[in-house]
């Protein structure tokens, strides 16, 4: 299936990578009985530090409604861009909960800091889960007292930031460029709640490149723009996502910025992780059975192209019929029109798969059987060509079944 952009020449992936196989990176997971909700316990607290400072940028939610570990976030990166670490609970959002919430959030702050030895103010903070609920402090500060800080750590941190995913999502991959051997590696948690406007649930991302801090933001929000901004569960945007970028610099050299002749091929490696988490986590999304991708080619603009890829993976029509492998391929027109993008239907071709259902505005006699068994898989392609120009872009998504509407109607009972 096609990546939203190539993979870089050279491009390594480390096997079992995560956010702390980056030099200067370390981390650590715990129970502390937050998350009460799921099969079973695994873990729902952890922390993400640097062994020095580390260079940081991120981008949030744009809900009106946020979660108090993102205004914390917004206004420490306000006034620096360098912290020591991130400390993350599951299970609770610390979201719509007052003056009492912020507290909270403070001590939990600090509580981090003294095990990475540093200022609160140096700590960022992540809450996810449900909303409107005090968090257990008495329990953050347990589980927290037991979290083990190791080099080797990002797969219990990994497992700390989850809510209802099924697994962890993590990667790490090194490239060579102007000399040097830079290292890359992230993490993402998210199944339910996902229709980022901004960046996506959790999503961090780590390297050992030293980088100036304004190119790191820059490099991020384009990426998100291709990735994390390109997968949809439910329509519903989290209060609580986050997606950050570290750097450690212990790579070397002169830090990045657009001039630099490492920059791109590090950006590139970063996208790479990023496409990689945003598939994951479109993929393990609550209930669905499958992966969708939506290619749209011959738009007008990127802007028009991301508008119809969105709303296709998006429909909970498109999402249901590929549920039931029903070839009812129309409900890819119906979305793509009413996506807000500039295109005409008899200028539209439409592939389930590698069946052509639509050719230039006229039905084919496609195949319906296969088309039903294109819908089959673990991976199922909507390719829709708008024939009104030369832009591209994909988004990922997923099924919507019967185990969706069980895990949420349940989520807190």
């Amino acid at each position: 299936m096609p990546h939203p952009t190539p993979e870089p020449a050279g491009l390594v992936w480390i096997e079992g990578g995560h956010v702390t196989t980056p030099t200067g990176f370390v981390a650590g997971g715990a129970y502390a009985g937050i998350k009460t909700y799921g099969d079973d316990p695994r873990l729902d607290i952890g922390i993400l530090g640097g062994e020095g400072p580390l260079t940081v940028a991120g981008i949030f939610t744009k809900n009106a409604v946020t979660g108090i570990s993102v205004t914390w976030d917004k206004a420490i990166l306000a006034e620096r861009r360098v912290v020591r670490g991130l400390v993350c609970n599951s299970g609770n959002a610390n979201t719509v909960t007052g003056d009492q919430g912020e507290r909270d959030c403070a001590q939990m702050a600090a509580l981090a800091a003294a095990r990475l030895g540093c200022d609160a103010r140096e700590v960022l903070v992540g809450s996810t889960g449900v909303i409107g609920r005090l968090l257990p402090m008495d329990k953050v500060e347990r589980g927290l007292s037991e979290v083990a800080l190791t080099s080797d750590g990002g797969l219990r941190f990994a497992r700390a930031i989850m809510t209802t995913d099924t697994h962890e999502k993590q990667f790490a991959a090194q490239i060579a460029a102007a000399g040097r051997t830079y290292t890359v590696g992230g993490c993402a948690k998210g199944a339910g709640m996902i229709h980022p406007d901004m960046a996506t649930m959790f999503a961090f991302l780590t390297t050992d490149a030293p980088a100036d801090p304004a190119w790191l933001e820059a490099t991020l929000r384009d990426i998100a723009s291709r990735t994390y901004n390109m997968i949809d569960v439910d329509m519903d945007t989290s209060t609580s996502d986050t997606a950050l970028i570290l750097a450690s610099g212990l790579a070397g050299g002169e830090p990045l910025t657009a001039a630099h002749p490492a920059a791109a091929a590090v950006a590139a490696a970063l996208e790479a992780i990023a496409g990689r988490l945003a598939r994951g986590v479109a993929r393990d999304a609550e209930g669905a059975t499958c992966l969708i991708e939506a290619v749209v080619e011959g738009a007008a603009s990127v802007e028009d192209a991301r508008l119809v890829a969105r709303t296709i993976t998006s429909s909970p029509l498109i999402k249901t019929m590929v549920t039931g492998r029903d070839p009812n391929w129309g409900r890819v027109m119906m979305a793509a029109g009413r996506s807000g993008a500039r295109f005409e239907a008899a200028r539209t071709s439409v592939w389930i798969g590698d069946n052509e259902v639509l050719h230039v505005g006229q039905p084919t006699s496609a195949d319906l059987g296969a088309v039903s068994r294109a819908m089959a898989g673990d991976d199922v392609q909507i390719r829709i060509h708008l024939g009104a120009g030369n832009a591209v872009a994909t988004a990922w998504g997923c099924n919507l079944t019967a185990e969706y509407v069980s895990i949420n109607a349940d989520y807190t009972t």
